[in-house]
């Protein structure tokens, strides 16, 4: 069974102060995720994280999840991309060191964009890591766009493509809250279409600096992505309690919100 699992940029930095990096919380999640490997080695992984307070700052102080299109525009496309990348570098670097063998894509190398959806990606590298025991890592990055010129692409996004083009059964969204809240304050279990208007109102934006829209439209994206997927499911959870992320790789809990096509 073939699992997105998204490390969210909230969980592996300070999204609140520029270049954060948790390495304490991503050596945790790497250790967690080096686990499950020792108890189902036959498990396919592909994994993603957002930009946090690396990205997002970069792309917040030029707009450039609303086009690029001048000289300055390019200079800071550019310099997004850089610090994309110097935040994946340190999220492999947790990875490998808990021995789980991971290749770096870069998403700005092969993604191609049409108003800040993704329409085309390079996969055939994910397809060979997949088939030999290696684990894909991809990140929130720019992209060249056909109307925009370039703009921003979420992690949520690629997960979007890829789960369109291989045979993904879930996604594991991890954060650093239990699930999508309630008014009342507690975790709505459940999320579907049939019951989105229901619990809207409890859906906000993200804490800190989030170019990409926060909690709301990752929910919107989703619902939108199962709806087209049917047998896919989605759960968020909580990156920050400890041991979670394996016993959920492992089948072994539910906690959190589930995502699902309507039935």
């Amino acid at each position: 069974m073939l699992t997105l699992v998204k490390l969210g940029g909230s969980l592996v930095t300070d999204k609140r102060v520029e270049k954060t990096f948790r390495r304490e919380v991503m050596v945790r999640l790497a250790d967690e995720i080096a686990a499950a490997f020792d108890e189902a080695p036959g498990l396919q992984l592909i994994i993603g994280h957002g930009s946090g307070s690396f990205g997002h700052f970069a792309a917040r102080k030029a707009n450039t999840i609303q086009g690029v299109r001048t000289k300055e525009d390019w200079r800071a496309f550019a310099d997004v991309a850089m610090a994309a990348s110097e935040l994946n570098y340190f999220v492999s670097e947790c990875l490998q060191s808990a021995g789980i063998p991971v290749w770096r894509f870069q998403p700005s190398a092969s993604v191609v964009s049409d108003n800040g959806h993704v329409i085309g990606m390079s996969v055939e590298g994910v397809k060979t890591a997949l088939s030999v025991g290696i684990v894909p890592v991809v990140y929130g990055d720019v992209a060249l766009d056909r109307t925009l010129g370039g703009t921003i692409i979420s992690t949520e996004k690629l997960f979007f493509y890829l789960s369109s083009v291989l045979p993904v059964k879930r996604i594991l969204l991890a954060g650093e809250v239990d699930g999508v809240y309630g008014l009342d304050g507690t975790v709505i279990g459940s999320i579907t279409s049939a019951n989105l208007g229901e619990v809207s109102k409890s859906l906000t934006g993200s804490s800190g600096v989030d170019v990409t829209g926060g909690m709301e439209s990752k929910v919107e994206d989703m619902l939108a992505l199962v709806d087209t997927i049917p047998l896919l499911t989605i759960r968020i959870l909580n990156g920050l309690t400890p041991n979670l992320l394996t016993d959920t790789l492992l089948g072994k809990t539910e906690q959190g919100t589930l995502i699902s096509a309507s039935t």
